[in-house]
């Protein structure tokens, strides 16, 4: 099986995500979008994501992007400022291969080198084993389950939240936070 080189996604591989994304959206229920979005749109979501400071990657295997993942704003309420949601896509053909996993572990990486605390993975269906299965072997833990809060293909679909620590967590004041007298 070939390597899995990741790199920073650039403004050429959105064709490639696009393609990537559209079967999630069509087939599948990590997605709750129920219309595959177009490169357009996906090229707007790139340039937010890049110009919020969030880091994108492209994992290639001989050249062909076959998956991609980003972190992005958890919410956007300013006391969440750092807490990051993870987003995780593989092509159908090169799935159960690693490269969730190196995607995964690279968004870890870079989230915690920017100085985030926590990682939020909010995985649509609870029937998604092996995304679950992927965040529990990185240190992801259960935080709950939304039930029945989305309907696609005919059914109610819940949505599972996990969460994973990063670098200090909790345990230190984040650098921009005042000091207070106790």
């Amino acid at each position: 099986m070939a390597e899995i080189d990741l790199r920073a996604a650039r403004h050429d591989d959105i064709p490639a995500i696009t393609a990537i994304y559209r079967p999630a959206v069509i087939s599948g229920t990590a997605s709750f979008e129920l219309e595959p979005p177009s490169g357009d749109e996906m090229r707007r979501r790139y340039e937010a994501i890049i110009g919020g400071g969030f880091p994108y990657f492209a994992a290639e295997r001989q050249g062909v992007v076959v998956g991609y993942g980003y972190a992005n704003a958890f919410r956007p309420r300013p006391a969440y400022r750092f807490s990051v949601e993870n987003s995780i896509y593989v092509a159908p053909d090169h799935q159960g291969q690693g490269v969730g996993r190196a995607l995964l572990t690279a968004l870890i990486e870079a989230c915690t080198a920017q100085g985030f605390r926590q990682m939020i993975a909010v995985i649509g269906d609870s029937g998604q084993r092996a995304s679950i299965g992927l965040h529990r072997s990185l240190g992801f833990t259960f935080t709950g389950t939304m039930h029945s809060v989305g309907f696609k293909h005919g059914r109610w679909l819940d949505t599972v939240m996990m969460q994973r620590t990063l670098g200090d967590g909790d345990r230190t004041p984040p650098p921009d936070a005042p000091s207070r007298a106790r």
